[in-house]
């Protein structure tokens, strides 16, 4: 059987061996299991789509008698060529697998463990990285705007193949067009993998007692991902609510109207905010 450092066999082709740096291997009592050939903590393994890329799992007795084995992975399609290994006491079995690159996966890395659980349920782990070969694209988008009293909440969702560390701008504008709300750009402490969508919110403890509000966030990461997107706020004191109702609803509707007209003279009647918030932080 060749060794890890020895070419591999991809569909047919030869590829580089898959890499890693030194460590120890992971062990559960008296057995271990290691990546073959020594000095490699982990796996790694590159591919495109629908590659079949192979290394070999060492697993180590070190035990006075037999020790059997369940081999299994989780995170990538893995496939061992035994799955139940029984190794003799004071040997090492080396054991071929295969890790599937999915059809139509996109660009990008995907983690993975290979697991080894004896018939006690003692148990030892490899980390696989898998990455998928193709090119690399950034998209970044903003969804469901909300204004919810105090909090403005909205979705980021990471619509391309790279992990991306977003950028996040609050702007707010009373009915008056002053600014009431402007927060420079700062990085979120979150990291969107390919794919996935986050729900957040950003404080507004001082917001106005009474006004007509368009809020909108501008979300942006590097490689030139980039999203607007807003809602509409109307606020009235919860007091006003209920003593004078119709009063109120005056004020907002006045207000409402000149946001429509503020926004027909800049040429913006044509592109609607995402949401309106009715009566936010009012009673309902």
């Amino acid at each position: 059987m060749p060794s890890a450092q020895s070419a591999l066999r991809v569909l047919g082709f030869a590829v580089p061996a898959l890499l890693a740096a030194a460590a120890p291997a992971a062990a559960a009592g008296s057995w271990s299991v290691a990546p073959s050939g020594g000095g490699r903590p982990s796996f790694y393994a590159e591919g495109a789509p629908g590659s079949v890329l192979q290394d070999t799992l060492s697993v180590t007795n070190r035990a006075g008698h037999p020790v059997t084995v369940r081999l299994s992975g989780t995170g990538v399609p893995v496939v061992f060529a035994a799955p139940d290994v029984r190794v003799p006491a004071r040997t090492r079995a080396d054991v071929p697998f295969t890790v599937t690159v999915p059809a139509g996966a996109a660009p990008g890395d995907r983690p993975g463990t290979l697991v080894a659980e004896d018939a006690d349920g003692r148990t030892a782990t490899v980390r696989v990285r898998l990455r998928v070969g193709g090119p690399a694209l950034t998209a970044l988008t903003v969804e469901h705007v909300s204004v919810h009293g105090d909090r403005i909440g909205y979705e980021l969702v990471n619509r391309g193949t790279t992990v991306l560390v977003p950028q996040l701008a609050v702007h707010a504008e009373g009915v008056l067009g002053r600014d009431l709300l402007d927060r420079a750009p700062r990085t979120l402490p979150v990291r969107l993998a390919p794919g996935s969508r986050t729900e957040l919110s950003e404080p507004w403890p001082d917001h106005p007692a009474l006004d007509a509000v368009d809020v909108r966030l501008t979300a942006t990461a590097a490689g030139g991902a980039h999203d607007t997107a807003g809602t509409r706020a109307r606020f009235v004191p919860r007091g006003a609510v209920a003593g004078a109702a119709g009063a109120s609803a005056v004020a907002v509707a006045v207000a409402v109207t000149a946001v429509r007209l503020r926004a027909r003279r800049r040429g913006r009647v044509s592109e609607p905010l995402s949401e309106e918030a009715e009566l936010t932080g009012a009673a309902r």
